[in-house]
């Protein structure tokens, strides 16, 4: 693997395909030469506002042109991006970015409020506000201020109210100059990144990817595919935001010179429109994407056979999904695997009709795998059986940031990974996920970590106990379901109140679906809930 930053991968594409489309948002378009440009633009803006080597950038943006500028702008300066999820709650942002230290964070205009809500509890000192109609054409940007329902609809989704003395990103960009050549570029073994995983526990913590690990995920995702440079079209509907989005929706499709079609958030008819526009030959997408998206292609007549192939993640890819997939397309869908701490992708099924469904797949290249005792890891098992899978490779994360405890319990001394997931390896090296030790539910690519939503339901008046776990939810993946225990005379315990109580502090994807009552909750002899015994119990209880 090439000694350099991860950095020189935009740099190559710029220069061997200027003229090649970069980026699609919604119609809008962006050639490589013009985002080298607008990366350079934005390296001065931030180093105007004070962001050197190893400062933190907290990004808090949906998809768009500005947030991969942005992402590449913070690199340049050899500064770490900290990616959040838009959609957080003011406490969930806090959270993170006190822990993370960041001095300036760049904003979507919605989250703005939020952001400045918690800012006196962390380190920041500038947030700017990104205007996300700014990346639209220009007819489209103009429709916006029409005196009808749909304009005030689309402006309501896309623009925020931002108090006064918070600056534009756009205007800032408009009036920066080059930064110069001569400004110091970072090296292969700096931070790049700092992205926030709950791991095992729940516990929100920053998972650090240097250069090197995000190059090496990009470039064994090249090797895999075998995409060829400057030819493919890849459909970026999963955010930046999430692991599995960054990589084969930013990093690996600037590597490959693809020319990117960005969505703010996945909408099948937005997509199906996009497609009529510029046809897509690659889509990395979760089940539930593959599925709405197949369903309404049936529904419409869209052809989307230009997909030759997906590449599926963050959850099981159930096998009527993968064969309606390939059905409508006459592609190939693949299933992979892969945590934040591997940059994501550790494993995945050929891009061939030799993929399996349903199964992990195979190592990426230069990525060695055991299975080991589920409480001995240093203890490998006996070929075919049932063990928690260990990943090492040049993807593997560093550590968790500022947490050495925590970096030790999953970071083996030798570089090996605990993954927590227990899997079986065929004869023909196909590995099999088989369960999972630790707990979390996973519903549409999301992770929900039961004791987040368990601490906040505790402080909901009625509720006296919960236990909250997963579902079986079709091509969703996971339901989450709250099973709870009333206090004496408790009323108006509902599942509308549950949501409601839960929608103040928690993302969407985490609020309960389903509400269980029980008389009491099972526990082991040491008084711990048994989730798994709960989640067992679901079926014979009513709503």
């Amino acid at each position: 693997m090439p000694d350099e930053p991860l950095t020189a991968t935009l740099e190559r594409t710029v220069r061997e395909h200027p003229a090649r489309i970069a980026v699609d948002f919604l119609g809008r378009t962006t050639t490589w030469a013009q985002i080298g440009d607008q990366v350079s633009r934005g390296a001065a803006v931030l180093r105007d506002l004070g962001v050197g080597p190893g400062d933190r950038v907290a990004l808090v943006l949906p998809n768009c042109t500005a947030h991969l500028v942005a992402f590449w702008a913070v690199l340049r300066l050899g500064a770490v991006v900290v990616e959040h999820n838009p959609t957080y709650t003011a406490d969930e942002l806090e959270h993170q970015l006190a822990d993370s230290g960041a001095t300036v964070a760049v904003v979507w205009e919605q989250a703005v409020p939020r952001v400045l809500a918690g800012r006196a509890r962390t380190a920041l000192q500038h947030v700017v506000a990104v205007d996300l109609s700014a990346d639209l054409p220009t007819v489209s940007r103009l429709a916006l201020g029409l005196p009808v329902p749909t304009a005030r609809r689309t402006r309501a989704a896309m623009r925020g109210a931002v108090p006064a003395g918070v600056p534009h990103w756009h205007r800032l960009l408009r009036r920066a100059r080059p930064l110069p050549e001569d400004v110091a570029r970072p090296a292969g073994a700096d931070v790049a990144l700092i992205q926030y995983t709950g791991g095992t526990t729940g516990t929100p913590k920053g998972a650090v990817l240097t250069h090197r690990n995000l190059l090496a995920n990009a470039m064994q995702g090249q090797a895999w595919t075998q995409a060829e440079p400057g030819t493919e079209v890849v459909y970026a509907v999963l955010p930046f935001f999430h692991a599995f989005g960054l990589t084969l929706c930013l990093t690996y499709a600037t590597r490959i010179g693809a020319t990117l079609v960005v969505l703010p958030s996945f909408d099948p008819a937005r997509v199906l429109a996009a497609q009529r526009r510029r046809p897509g030959t690659f889509l990395p997408a979760v089940p539930p994407m593959l599925d709405r998206l197949a369903a309404a292609a049936e529904e419409s007549g869209a052809d989307l056979t230009s997909f030759r192939y997906a590449i599926s993640g963050a959850m099981a890819l159930p096998r009527a999904t993968a064969e309606r997939w390939e059905k409508v397309t006459g592609g190939i869908v693949a299933e992979g695997y892969g945590m934040t701490e591997t940059s994501p992708v550790a494993l995945g099924n050929p891009l061939s009709r030799d993929r399996r469904p349903g199964s992990l797949g195979l190592p990426f290249p230069s990525t060695r795998i055991r299975v080991v005792d589920q409480e001995d890891p240093t203890r490998d098992v006996a070929p075919g059986e049932r063990g928690e899978l260990l990943i090492a490779g040049p993807q593997v994360f560093s550590g968790y940031w500022n947490r050495p405890d925590e970096t030790a319990h999953q970071l083996l001394a030798d570089g090996w990974l605990r993954t927590g997931d227990v899997v079986q390896v065929e004869d023909d090296g196909f590995v099999v996920l088989l369960d999972r030790m630790k707990e979390m539910i996973v519903t549409g690519g999301f992770k929900v970590y039961p004791s987040q939503v368990e601490d906040h339901l505790r402080t909901m008046p009625g509720v006296r106990d919960v236990a909250v776990v997963g579902e079986p939810a079709g091509a969703m993946g996971e339901r989450v379901v709250a099973a709870v225990v009333l206090d004496e005379g408790a009323s108006g315990v509902d599942l509308a109140a549950v949501r409601a109580w839960c929608e103040t502090r928690l993302a969407r994807y985490a609020v309960p679906r389903r509400l269980v009552v029980l008389p009491d909750l099972p526990r082991s002899q040491v008084g711990k809930v048994l989730r798994r015994v709960v989640r067992d119990q679901l079926p014979a209880q009513t709503a």
